[in-house]
């Protein structure tokens, strides 16, 4: 498998990426999973995956941050940052981040589908101890978990609803159904009420959208 740009490149990716989303996180007081769709639909995630220079090692994180927010929002206002004194949860998450992205060559927006930066930087007890391929291999193993079709799915796909069918008809929020597809949320501790909306608009029973729990 080819790497997503050149090696030399790489440190300076992840060192950008760990300082634009403390910055996001810890400075400016974004939600994490939010301000990401944000560099996501900004475009900027795009060109840093693929290894453009003039991001990935032309600007600091926090000038990242500020194009994101141009780019989204069209916010210019000047930032006063303070001063980052120690390396952050949110700085691990995305320096670790950048390795996979760049390891394995798939878009950050493909990552993300499956496993949120918040749950990434859940994963820094205890991986920021560990090696690097470590952390690989654990986020294999859940996106290989996460892609495989969940029941839901399965059963939502056979009657030829949308996301958006099944949201209207069962008042579940789009968000929920598309975590539970993602495996981001497990439908089995799911609120009874929940999966009795879904199943009514399934015509299926509770039962038959639980989850093995080896899966």
């Amino acid at each position: 498998m080819m790497n997503a740009y050149d090696r030399m490149y790489l440190d300076k990716a992840r060192i950008a990426m760990g300082c634009m989303l403390d910055s996001a996180v810890n400075q400016m007081r974004l939600d994490i999973d939010k301000y990401f769709e944000l560099f996501i639909a900004s475009g900027i995630a795009k060109r840093f995956e693929n290894g453009d220079v003039s991001i990935i090692a032309g600007k600091s994180g926090r000038e990242i941050f500020c194009d994101v927010m141009i780019c989204t929002s069209g916010l210019e206002t000047p930032i006063v940052w303070e001063r980052m004194e120690d390396k952050s949860q949110e700085y691990w998450a995305g320096w670790a981040l950048v390795y996979y992205q760049w390891i394995k060559n798939i878009p950050f927006a493909e990552i993300v589908k499956y496993i949120s930066l918040s749950e990434i930087v859940k994963m820094y007890y205890p991986y920021h101890e560990m090696d690097i391929r470590q952390f690989v291999d654990k986020m294999d193993e859940i996106y290989t978990i996460r892609q495989a079709e969940t029941k839901l799915k399965e059963r939502r796909i056979k009657l030829e609803m949308s996301q958006s069918d099944l949201a209207a008809a069962s008042g579940v929020p789009l968000r929920t159904i598309q975590q539970y597809e993602q495996r981001q949320k497990d439908i089995n501790k799911a609120a009874i009420v929940t999966v009795s909306k879904l199943a009514r608009a399934l015509y299926c029973s509770a039962e038959d959208l639980m989850e093995n729990r080896d899966s």
